[in-house]
């Protein structure tokens, strides 16, 4: 049973090889073996060395030995697996989602996928047929809902700590710089990564406590992963977190919201609603009153001032 198992282990790991190495340019056996560990698969880079020499002996892939280390690629003509024959489709999709979700993502998973973007980039270069697939990027675009800002900066590594230690459901060491500039040093359970605008929040438990914090990543000084896991709350819930106004500032408690404001100012309202239960009454002058159930929160209350004098009659009725 142990050579079967030895076996499959020894093809499972060809395969993952084979699909990995790329086409139109060339890949080191320390990169490959870079890829794998960051995907879960720890071999040995002899070992990785041994299976790539033996894969570049039966299949079409070229071994450039003219100086070390040396670089694997398929052959132009080969008929190879899962990298090379991704699809102008598949390309652009992979090109999408490298740029919208590479924040998203554990680090861990996006270096792994390293191969299949770099290949995704080479199948849509300047060189290849697919003209309308390499296109369509220059053809879409997310837009600022306010004044666009620039991203502040984050400690080198910190991202990538945090969300590896979020993946594998990991206690955080963190040194933090609070708003006022105090330096606070605690550990920390990471329960969910949030992108708002072009800032990063992690949400997390401090050990001892059973309530949840956001703290700003560029704000995050040192992050060290530790050893130990832990189970995560079956009581928490990210989009609940989200929906109870907490990235806003606010504390889930939900207010009956009315106020009057200019049709000019309010007209968006009647397409894009506050709530559900939105209800718009429109006045002989001009003006709309609106009454929605909404979450009281500071970012509520930056939105009505960002309409000045268009809005008048501001109510917070408390939900019974």
């Amino acid at each position: 049973m142990a050579k079967r198992s030895d076996t499959l282990e020894t093809v499972l790991l060809a395969v993952e090889l084979l699909r990995r190495i790329p086409r139109g340019r060339k890949v080191t056996a320390a990169e490959l073996h870079r890829q794998l560990k960051d995907a879960g698969i720890d071999r040995d880079l002899r070992t990785i060395q041994r299976q790539l020499e033996m894969l570049s002996e039966h299949f079409e892939i070229e071994r450039d030995d003219r100086s070390k280390p040396y670089g694997y690629r398929w052959l132009e003509q080969a008929r190879s697996l899962a990298v090379p024959n991704l699809t102008p489709q598949e390309s652009l999709l992979l090109q999408l989602a490298e740029e919208h979700l590479k924040h998203l993502l554990p680090a861990r998973l996006m270096k792994s996928m390293e191969g299949f973007f770099s290949q995704a980039k080479h199948n849509l270069g300047p060189d290849s047929s697919a003209r309308l697939e390499r296109e369509w990027p220059r053809k879409v675009r997310f837009v600022a809902t306010s004044q666009p800002l620039l991203p502040p900066r984050l400690v080198p590594g910190v991202f990538e700590t945090v969300s590896d230690a979020l993946y594998s459901n990991r206690w955080l060491g963190l040194e933090y710089r609070n708003l006022a500039g105090k330096r606070i040093k605690s550990d920390v359970m990471p329960l969910g990564l949030a992108q708002q605008g072009v800032r990063f929040y992690l949400v997390c438990r401090f050990k001892g406590y059973d309530n949840e914090r956001s703290l700003a990543l560029h704000r995050i000084l040192s992050a060290t992963m530790s050893t130990l896991t832990f189970n995560r709350p079956k009581d928490f819930d990210l989009k609940k977190y989200d929906d109870d106004g907490r990235f806003g500032y606010g504390e889930g408690e939900r207010i009956r919201l009315s106020f009057t404001i200019t049709r000019e100012a309010g007209n968006h309202l009647l397409e894009t609603p506050l709530s559900i239960d939105q209800e718009v009454i429109e006045s002989n002058n001009g003006t709309l009153t609106v009454v929605a159930t909404v979450v009281d929160s500071a970012m509520l209350e930056w939105w009505l001032r960002g309409f000045g004098d268009a809005i008048s009659e501001v109510r917070r009725d408390a939900m019974p």
